[in-house]
Parts: C-alpha cells; sequence; structure tokens
C-alpha cells in the first residue's frame, strides 16, 4: 500500500509518496492539472490513498483522483497542525508529515460533502454571504444616524446623506441578489425532507 500527503497550493502541490513501511517512495512539485497528477499517481503503482488538507481546491482534487480509483481522506486543516507541529515548515515537509499520519491512521478528518449536494450548500453559502455584507450596510447606515442622533436621513447634511445613500443602495440590491439565489435553490430544497 502506498500512501500519499498531498501540500496544496493554488497552482501547485508537493506531494509525498511513502509505502508501509514509512520509507519515501517519490517525492514531486507538480503544477495543478489533471496530466501531471494522474501522471505522478500511474507511475507509482495501484494500490494507494491519499490525503489532502481543506483547502479551496480539494474539490478538484478529489473528483480527479476518485476517477483513478485513489481514496482521498479530507484532513482537518486546524488539527492536524495541532498534531504535527514542526519547527521547520515547507511544502516538503508537509507534504510528508501528511502522508506519515494516513499511513498510521493519524488523520483527523474532515467532513467530505457529498458530490451531489455540493452545489445547494455552496449556494447557500454564498446566500450567507451577501447576507452577512446586507448586515454590514445596515449597520453602517443605523450607526450613522446614532452618531448625529437623529432618525431620519434627510436630516444629514449632503456629505453624509450621500454616503447613506450609497450604502442603501448596496443593501437594496444584496437583498434583490439574495433573493434571486433563494428563488434559485427553491425546487431543491423544498421537496428535500431535511428541509
Amino acid at each position: 500500500m502506498f500512501y500519499s500527503g498531498i501540500d496544496q497550493h493554488k497552482l501547485f502541490s508537493y506531494i509525498t509518496t511513502v509505502d508501509s513501511d514509512g520509507k519515501i517512495i517519490k517525492e514531486a512539485k507538480l503544477i495543478n492539472n489533471d496530466f501531471e497528477i494522474i501522471n505522478y499517481f500511474n507511475s507509482i503503482g495501484k494500490d494507494h490513498s491519499a490525503t489532502v488538507e481543506t483547502t479551496g481546491g480539494w474539490y478538484w482534487m478529489n473528483d480527479l483522483l476518485s476517477s483513478q480509483g485513489i481514496k482521498l481522506t479530507l484532513a482537518h486543516a486546524k488539527y492536524v497542525k495541532a498534531i504535527s507541529y514542526a519547527k521547520v515548515k515547507t511544502d516538503k515537509v508537509d507534504s510528508h508529515i501528511l502522508a506519515q499520519l494516513l499511513r498510521l491512521n493519524f488523520i483527523p478528518e474532515a467532513y467530505k460533502i457529498p458530490d451531489d449536494i455540493r452545489t445547494l450548500r455552496d449556494t447557500l453559502r454564498a446566500r450567507l454571504r451577501l447576507s452577512v455584507k446586507r448586515t454590514s450596510c445596515i449597520n453602517f447606515m443605523h450607526r450613522m444616524l446614532e452618531k448625529f442622533n437623529i432618525s431620519e436621513p434627510s436630516l444629514l447634511n449632503s456629505f453624509y446623506k450621500l454616503q447613506y445613500q450609497q450604502f442603501e443602495t448596496q443593501s437594496k440590491l444584496l437583498k434583490e441578489q439574495m433573493l434571486t439565489l433563494e428563488k434559485s435553490l427553491y425546487p431543491s430544497l423544498i421537496p428535500n425532507d431535511d428541509v
């Protein structure tokens, strides 16, 4: 059995593979594209598992490795750091530590969302981000009125009134965008028993 630790970045990944005894079989810094990653794993052998920390690109890595029959364990980044504190921290060291933790079955596993609900979850998260931004706009508008102890924006001077109107416009736009996302989710969420 081979165990690979993947230290994934936006443009490249550093991969270290060890055997069942913990001996390094192969390591490489690769550009994040299907060809290079698949060639790396095909050059080693079939009986293989890999791990990667929760990063922005794990969907892509998971889908690619799954298509090749390689099981990918999603490592919880926060807990991996707690287990494997290292004075020297490089991509090479990180990928090696991940490979060894996987070999020893010490990977603190993060929840890997199933493919069929990824889109729904990410759309809900996008709505949440819009909601947070809208709340920030509304809070700014309230603080501005509070600053002058007034209840109507019409009482603000022209500079403050302009600021208030900008945030009010932004708040309305964010609300419209939230409603658009909600409408797109409606057909999928309402028939869902969990919802």
